[in-house]
């Protein structure tokens, strides 16, 4: 994947397996509801990654999240009250391809129907872009055992400076500022999880291009 634009946070070398994002907190049972768990199994592996709807029929994520095996969508996993349902996604990926052929790791994922009944997460308003020092909010679920464990949590850093620790489960997760997405967690592969620096692909780069392919007009 190209490496370009992205937003680079630190992280350092000491792992716990018992949290997902190191030193996170769970997520109020009114926040991240639009985050989705995306499941890839192949019949004797399972990889997971996040996502966030942005549109009733259309999920954004890492576009290394994709695998060739059933890929399923599980929403509503937030808070654990809430009532999921599953997806299988069955519509090829859209990943973001630059004018070189080089692709992005950022990746759109279309659900067979629409979800009524969760509140996608607003886009952003880019002419606000992120600044070094804002604080931005991230949350996943980790991969820490053979299956989710459906505990969203959620960790302020500082772009740019503070350090954080992610699991490989957190990839694909959103980056949130002022309740708008404005990045994607995206990771060097599993084999480096937690011990390589942290990139967030920057959403604001890529607006034109979610907003054709999802047909949105642009934010007010």
């Amino acid at each position: 994947f190209s490496q370009k634009p992205r937003i680079r946070v630190s992280m350092n070398s000491h792992v716990s397996l018992h949290k997902r994002i190191i030193g996170g907190q769970n997520c109020d049972e009114k926040e991240r509801l639009y985050h989705v768990r995306l499941e890839g199994n192949n019949g004797t592996h399972m990889s997971l990654c996040g996502g966030s709807l942005i549109h009733p029929e259309w999920i954004l994520t890492a576009a290394h999240c994709w695998k060739s095996e059933t890929t399923t969508a599980t929403l509503g996993v937030h808070p654990r009250t809430a009532t999921q349902e599953k997806q299988i996604i069955q519509h090829n990926p859209v990943i973001y391809v630059d004018q070189w052929h080089q692709q992005h790791d950022i990746m759109l994922l279309k659900l067979q129907r629409p979800v009524r009944n969760i509140h996608p997460v607003r886009l952003p308003r880019c002419n606000n872009r992120l600044r070094i020092g804002a604080t931005v909010q991230l949350a996943g679920e980790g991969l820490t055992t053979t299956s989710p464990n459906n505990s969203l949590c959620e960790r302020n850093i500082e772009v740019m400076r503070v350090k954080s620790l992610f699991l490989s489960g957190d990839s694909g997760g959103g980056v949130s500022f002022k309740k708008k997405i404005y990045g994607v967690i995206s990771e060097m592969g599993e084999d480096f999880a937690c011990q390589t620096p942290a990139l967030i692909m920057d959403v604001c780069e890529y607006m034109v291009w979610i907003n054709k392919t999802i047909r949105l007009k642009p934010q007010p």
